[in-house]
């Protein structure tokens, strides 16, 4: 019986079962799907028909293949390996981006660009490393979950995917020999284990010194003769509130002189992106061996988000619950949040953070 479910028609089915409408939305009418053409343009809300679909199929796609991967390998063991040695490549991670992150068309589109260019390598001869930066409450570490969630099957779950918080994993400077050598064998445990790795440092701006220096020859470009260069592929993200405030600046000065948005380019922001982290004197981030030998491929930068912005993560915090909501209750939930700076009252001063709890206060 099971010889016949590799039919190849099976991945067909399951591709027609994910094109339906997800369970939390039928029955609910209008009453579940809000006016969202009167939302930002781009965003899910307002493309056409075709375009929406076309995206769909392409998500639906790659899960399709993803989930079917995952099935074989329950059905079939012999044939797969368990330590997940060949993650999917991240074809789900543009719709993903797309849909999911609000107000962030610069960090979309060098995220997909970098993750892309760098899995198509045949051998890759150095990691990649990318850094995010940005207030509180922008995206960062929800565009790595993301990145984690189209890597492999058990996102942050993985075994190959490792986290680490500065204030929590490496808190007192004393032991930092000690955090050396922790942070060099996890590195190391996993590329043996693992053919394609992820590492993720949030508050990167608070590490000490000492382990940046240690991750230098995990970023290093490797000698074709060198027998690490057979290493896995690695993906390092640097998560940061460094650069933060700069970031705000520059985008509140453009917007005021008449510029939208989506017209604010790289060349507005990396100079003075770069400027600001480099000359920090509250970290060492920016004077590390990562930054002065041009190790970090990319420096990303998050743009805080306005009012139009935390109604679309309000909109999403609901739809992943499966509550009902209006038009209205996405405005009482946005109107919740503190705007800055104090005479424009443009910018979320926690970007989305905490929608999700603030949603409660709906609760019947």
């Amino acid at each position: 019986m099971l010889r016949g479910l590799r039919n190849p028609l099976w991945p067909l089915l399951l591709l027609l079962l994910l094109l339906l409408p997800p369970p939390g939305t039928w029955g609910h009418g209008s009453r579940a799907r809000p006016r969202e053409g009167a939302e930002e343009a781009g965003s899910a809300g307002s493309w056409s028909a075709f375009q929406g679909l076309r995206e769909r199929l392409r998500a639906a796609g790659a899960l399709c293949r993803r989930y079917w991967a995952l099935f074989s390998c329950r059905v079939w063991p012999d044939g797969c390996r368990q330590d997940e040695e060949a993650p999917a490549r991240p074809l789900g991670l543009e719709a993903d981006l797309r849909v999911r992150l609000h107000g962030q068309h610069l960090a979309r589109e060098l995220v997909l660009t970098a993750a892309r260019g760098y899995l198509e390598l045949p051998r890759p001869d150095k990691a990649l490393a990318l850094s995010f930066h940005g207030w509180s409450g922008t995206g960062k570490n929800f565009v790595a979950r993301m990145l984690a969630e189209n890597l492999y099957r058990d996102g942050l779950r993985s075994d190959c995917v490792k986290v680490f918080i500065a204030t929590l994993h490496f808190p007192h400077h004393k032991y930092v020999d000690l955090y050396q050598e922790q942070l060099a064998s996890q590195i190391r445990k996993t590329q043996e284990h693992c053919h394609q790795t992820l590492f993720i440092l949030d508050e990167a701006e608070k590490l000490h010194p000492g382990l940046l220096e240690a991750l230098r020859p995990h970023l290093e470009r490797q000698a074709p003769e060198n027998p690490r260069a057979k290493s896995p592929r690695t993906i390092f993200l640097f998560l940061s509130n460094l650069g933060g405030n700069i970031i705000n600046e520059v985008v509140l000065n453009l917007l005021k002189a008449g510029w939208s948005r989506e017209e604010i380019g790289m060349e507005h922001l990396e100079p003075q992106l770069q400027a600001e982290i480099v000359e920090s004197t509250d970290s060492g981030f920016g004077h590390s061996c990562l930054v002065k030998e041009n190790l970090i491929d990319f420096f990303i930068p998050f743009l805080p988000l306005e009012y139009r912005h935390v109604r679309l993560c309000a909109r999403d915090a609901f739809l992943s619950q499966e509550l009902l909501y209006t038009e209205e209750a996405l405005d009482e939930v946005a109107k919740m949040m503190v705007y800055v700076p104090k005479e424009e009252q443009l910018f979320s001063s926690q970007g989305c953070k905490s929608i999700s709890q603030r949603i409660n206060y709906f609760l019947p």
